[in-house]
């Protein structure tokens, strides 16, 4: 027989051993989902809690390694389809309470990863973007050739909010909001491309996430004149209804103006060719303020004609246009507007927006819009300021008669042309013009 001090020994081993089992495999991997961009494959790992991880590549062949501390793997990497993404295949391996995950990869990727928190709809997460260096373009301003008397496009970059592992919101039988305000952008783009003179650019194309920044370095890598974000609202009463437009707030723009002016990286990211690197710190507020100020108007404009059409048909949650400080509508340099296409938490407003032909309303709306804000109002040398001038002389009739407030740069970022081809028209040598003074835009 054991005696009680043998007893105890053997019963404080044995609960030393199950607190050493708990904290060796404190979370595991329930599932693995995978989402394919354009530019990047999306991994998000599905824990039962929280972890610490590392990652790391390896060369010759090429690999990403993916080592997670305290998780036990609970799912198969067999049922993720791989077509189309860098992975060849997965193998794991644990060694003491650490897990090792292996992609072998089919090319070089630049790897991120990061942990995320449980929020209303997912627990614990590890993500890991692999990004594709081959399709990664730097973000650059490139000043159109001198000489060329060639008629653009009206660039419209449509985003439809959410997308991938993040559905947005969810309304009633599971209609969710990332798949209705794709199939609407789809909509508006096959519109406006029937357009001439116009042209659309989804921000995403597909199922998949791109970040609130990554959305307005795409419209601005396009060369988008107007920047539209698709969503459809949602309230914890499901009784709250209605559409609404919304354009930038003050406090939004002043927040934003801050970090353009803060950040370097920006400088070489600055439309028209204007760039912020060299100029002083007022000159180069007076910039930012007078370009964001002229996006706010037109914001403004165009987001009251998609708020009077969609009121036509629609309840609209307020009568006018509504200002926030949206991520997405921070472009200092490109009209932005956000259209929240209705309550998708409202059983009815659900319903609609899960039909085709509602869809389509929504659509129409948006198009009709934007059409009767350009035809108003044309940016120079595009098609459609062509067309309504009666067909201006391309070679030697556009002219820009100077305003009190004015400068070069801001006159050739509103012209979309070069600051050095304004300079070169007009036998400018310094940045010195005078209100009043009568300027030749070069071709672009």
């Amino acid at each position: 027989m054991m005696t009680n001090v043998k007893k105890r020994v053997v019963l404080f081993l044995l609960l030393c051993a199950g607190l050493f089992t708990s904290s060796a495999w404190s979370s595991e991997i329930r599932n693995v989902r995978m989402w394919l961009a354009p530019d990047n494959t999306r991994l998000v790992f599905d824990l039962t809690g929280p972890v610490s991880h590392k990652i790391f590549t390896l060369d010759n062949p090429d690999r990403l390694v993916l080592d997670i501390e305290g998780v036990a793997l609970s799912t198969d990497f067999s049922k993720l389809r791989l077509d189309g993404s860098p992975i060849k295949r997965f193998r794991t391996g644990a060694t003491g309470n650490e897990l090792r995950v292996v992609l072998e990869l089919n090319e070089k990727v630049r790897p991120r990863s990061f942990e995320l928190k449980p929020n209303d709809q997912f627990g614990h997460r590890l993500v890991v973007d692999l990004f594709n260096i081959e399709k990664e373009t730097p973000v650059k301003t490139v000043a159109p050739p001198e000489g060329q008397n060639k008629l653009r496009d009206i660039v419209i970059a449509i985003d439809a909010g959410h997308g991938g592992e993040d559905p947005g919101a969810i309304g009633p039988r599971g209609v969710r909001e990332k798949d209705v305000v794709l199939e609407i952008a789809k909509e508006v783009k096959r519109l406006i491309d029937k357009e001439a003179g116009f042209k659309a650019e989804l921000v995403r194309t597909g199922d998949y996430y791109v970040s609130l920044r990554g959305r307005t370095v795409k419209a601005r890598k396009k060369k988008a004149d107007l920047f539209i974000s698709i969503h459809a609202d949602a309230f914890k009463d499901a009784r709250a209804k209605g559409a609404s437009v919304w354009v930038l707030s003050n406090r939004g723009a002043t927040s934003e103006m801050g970090r353009w002016l803060a950040q370097k990286e920006n400088s070489a990211d600055f439309a028209g060719g204007v760039s912020l690197e060299d100029k002083d710190e007022v000159l180069a507020g007076v910039l930012l303020d007078m370009t964001m100020t002229a996006s706010r108007v037109d914001s403004l404009q165009v987001g009251s004609l998609i708020h009077k059409n969609i009121d036509k048909f629609a309840k609209m949650h307020k009568s006018h246009v509504e200002r926030a400080g949206f991520m997405v509508l921070k472009s200092p340099d490109i009209p932005s507007i956000l259209v929240e296409t209705g309550f998708i938490s409202n059983p009815e407003e659900a319903r609609l927006l899960s039909t085709r032909n509602y869809r389509q309303k929504m659509a129409k709306a948006i198009y009709d819009g934007v059409r009767a804000h350009f035809w108003n109002k044309p940016p120079a040398y595009t098609y459609v300021a062509y067309k309504k001038s009666g067909g201006f002389n391309l070679a030697g009739q556009r002219t820009y008669k100077v305003e009190r407030g004015d400068t070069l740069s801001v006159i050739a970022s509103r012209h979309k042309v070069s600051l050095a081809g304004l300079r070169k028209v007009n036998s400018i040598q310094g940045d010195k013009i005078r209100v009043g003074q009568v300027l030749r835009i070069p071709a672009s």
